[in-house]
């Protein structure tokens, strides 16, 4: 009886639910009205919404139904989520707000009463439907505006797959079948310990723990496949467009101007074999962050030859050939002492805690780390440094997780100069280039890392002459990310030999 009276006021509260779900897309705000108990209503204006994302598991593909969220810049949480609408309704509204957008948010004909529909996806009023033949629509100007070529620009191969498969592991597995063995192995364990030796129970622990790598493996090679699979990039129009997933299919749709930095990401494994990682980052609140992802990686190339991410990014932003500046030598210098320094650290606690208990090693053992440290504070300074193009500043950090940062001048929002007090000693500086990035919410901004003091002052002053340069030319319609830049932002302290490749080293 408890069961059916639940199940009732279950279906009573989805059906009022859905009866008092309501959206209004007009030609400059997205309205949502909901609510059962309390009413809520929503107005979103179009030229704010970063991303259109359509998800679609195995049960809503087969009734056809799918979920429309919407991303806004500097949301902690997706603005707006419609579910469900048919999925050609969730691709008409995709559309319809790529159109909008084109127009420069223009009212289209059939658009300046809006256009309503229920949670059903039925239009109310209006043109411009999913049946409209090639897309066309006419501007309030009498101009017509054609349905966008679509061009892809990448897709995941199998191979590709296989290797983002195998190089994935789930670390909650390990956390699930803790708590599981806490609570439903309470009873078992302690009759099982009493009658076993010790021998068998240190067989039965590395049986356990290779079990559990084992299975923490298999089930991140599934989901990493599930999540990337059939996984590619599309350009239509004034948009970047990605579809992937196996059980959960998602579409998602990022305007050009939306995007603020792209950061190629590797580690030794992917440099020693030739892969890499993209991100494309948004303003504020990345893309795919329905499908759990607060850091766009939805949207991003998890993993190809570093060739194709390159193709990519010339694709999307024009960078050429980049010749990165390295830090100052005394920066390495810098690196070294640092290092031994915590070489010297953990000899210091080992010679302490060997007064106390008898270690199973020699005293002097991490005094061996100090080769390692010597060849660390190199490849740091190695893979460091900054390169500043006509229409981009270019950064990189990192040896274990490096990180190749690509910003269009018209992206900055602020460039900091920060000195440590072991920096000035030095007479070094670090330069951060902030922008809205997804990435740079968490620190990950760009930064020119221990240059030297004096070009970090030059550096400021020709990044606030090029900004003012770039973000008249976006304004103009002359700079952007799709959009063949037709401005010179200035060589003014340049180097004018730009013959190296994005690693700085043709070699690599």
């Amino acid at each position: 009886a408890v069961a059916a009276v639940g199940a009732l006021a279950l279906i009573g509260y989805e059906t009022a639910y859905v009866r008092r779900f309501s959206y209004d897309l007009g030609s400059d705000t997205l309205d949502i009205d909901s609510g059962v108990i309390s009413q809520r209503s929503r107005e979103i204006p179009i030229g704010r919404i970063q991303n259109v994302e359509i998800s679609r598991n195995v049960l809503q593909r087969v009734f056809g139904i799918a979920v429309v969220a919407f991303e806004t810049a500097g949301g902690g949480d997706t603005e707006a989520r419609l579910r469900f609408v048919s999925f050609e309704e969730a691709k008409r509204l995709q559309a319809r707000l790529g159109r909008l957008k084109r127009v420069d948010g223009e009212p289209l004909d059939g658009d300046r009463d809006g256009e309503t529909a229920d949670i059903d996806g039925d239009a109310a009023s209006g043109e411009g439907g999913a049946g409209d033949p090639a897309d066309r629509v006419s501007g309030s100007a009498g101009r017509r505006f054609d349905a966008p070529a679509v061009t892809e620009l990448f897709s995941l191969d199998r191979t590709e797959l296989a290797i983002v498969g195998a190089l994935s592991v789930d670390f909650r597995v390990p956390g699930a079948l803790f708590l599981l063995a806490s609570t439903a192995g309470s009873a078992v364990v302690p009759t099982y310990l009493s009658a076993t030796s010790g021998a068998a129970f240190v067989a039965a622990g590395a049986a356990i723990f290779l079990g559990v790598a084992l299975l923490s493996w298999v089930v991140g090679a599934a989901a990493a496949v599930a999540q990337y699979y059939d996984f590619r990039l599309v350009r239509s129009g004034d948009e970047l467009r990605y579809e992937r997933g196996l059980l959960q299919r998602y579409d998602g749709s990022i305007p050009f101007d939306k995007i603020q930095t792209l950061t190629v990401a590797d580690n030794p494994l992917k440099r020693y074999f030739g892969y890499a990682t993209l991100y494309i980052e948004t303003a504020g609140y990345a893309p795919g962050g329905s499908g759990g992802s607060s850091r766009g990686s939805e949207a991003a190339v998890p993993l190809a030859e570093r060739d194709r991410v390159l193709a990519l990014i010339e694709e999307l932003e024009p960078v050429g050939d980049v010749t990165f500046q390295r830090p100052p030598k005394r920066a390495r210098r810098r690196y070294l002492v640092r290092y031994l320094a915590v070489v010297g650290v953990l000899t210091g606690i080992t010679y302490a805690a060997n007064t106390f208990v008898s270690l199973p090693f020699p005293r002097w053992s991490p005094a061996l780390l100090a080769p390692l440290a010597v060849w660390f504070a190199h490849a740091t300074w190695t893979h460091r440094g900054y390169w500043l193009g006509d229409h981009h500043v270019v950064t990189r950090n990192g040896v274990l997780r490096r990180r190749t940062k690509v910003v269009p001048y018209y992206r900055i929002q602020t460039v900091i100069d920060a000195r440590t007090v072991f920096q000035r000693r030095l007479d070094l500086a670090t330069v951060t280039v902030d922008t809205a990035g997804s990435l740079s919410l968490g620190g990950q901004d760009a930064a020119a890392v221990d240059i030297s003091g004096g070009r970090a002052d030059d550096i400021r002053d020709e990044l606030e002459i090029r900004l003012d340069r770039a973000v008249d030319a976006y304004r103009a319609g002359r700079a952007g990310i799709g959009v063949d830049d037709e401005y010179d932002a200035g060589t003014a302290g340049v180097d004018p030999d730009r013959s190296g490749h994005v690693d700085g080293d043709p070699s690599n």
